[in-house]
């Protein structure tokens, strides 16, 4: 690639986290606000749904970014990522709503949106140049409470709240030929452990990013 090429993409990319940085900072400062006011944790969709559904389906540029390899982390785990957030986000909390209101969702997005504000902002300083080294202890160091926090609480409960509504409905019987039913409850199963390939990739880009950090201290 050429400097010239080089500059518009780090330009391109700057623009794409700096957008996603301060999308998710307004997301979390609407939920928050309305916990606030209404001394209640039941709104966050409502406040929120509509700002993190766009950022959620925009994110699949990071997809194409990793496939295209203007960024190092490929495309398998970006969109198993981005495969899992927007089926819970679009399937399931945007579709019933009898679990829009849990507190579930409060949790999932406050989470969500704490660990992306960091990784994006974080994103996008190094593409202008190197990140402080606040920013780079939060990205290597707050996803390790927040994604569990995120997953367990969060998505988990409220797929499992979700079943009965989807059993009453008999949701997507029209359109998959097998029972979104009978899926979800085996996505359950499965959930801990796809989701496990993710944390522990997270923990090795740690290690990583610490160990080079150490020796530039050095």
């Amino acid at each position: 690639m050429s400097s010239h090429h080089l500059r518009i993409t780090k330009l391109y990319l700057f623009f794409y986290n700096i957008l996603q940085s301060f999308g998710w900072a307004l997301s979390l400062l609407k939920i928050l606000r309305s916990a606030l006011s209404t001394n209640s944790v039941n709104f966050s969709y409502s406040v929120a749904g509509k700002e993190i559904c766009f950022l959620q389906i925009l994110a699949f540029l990071e997809v194409i970014h990793g496939a295209l390899g203007i960024v190092p982390s490929g495309f398998l785990l970006p969109l198993m990522q981005w495969g899992g957030r927007s089926h819970f986000l679009l399937a399931i909390v945007a579709r019933i709503h009898e679990v829009q209101e849990s507190p579930s969702v409060f949790i999932t997005f406050l989470a969500w949106s704490l660990s992306d504000l960091i990784r994006y902002l974080h994103y996008a300083v190094n593409c202008i140049g190197t990140s402080p080294n606040w920013i780079t202890f939060l990205r290597y160091n707050a996803f390790i409470g927040l994604y569990p926090i995120g997953i367990f609480p969060g998505e988990m409960w409220l797929m499992y709240q979700a079943l009965p509504y989807i059993k009453k409905q008999n949701l997507y019987a029209d359109s998959l030929p097998f029972s979104y039913y009978g899926f979800i409850k085996g996505l359950l199963f499965c959930y801990p452990f796809l989701w496990m390939k993710l944390y522990l990739h997270l923990f090795t880009q740690r290690r990583s990013k610490l160990r080079k950090q150490q020796k530039k201290e050095q």
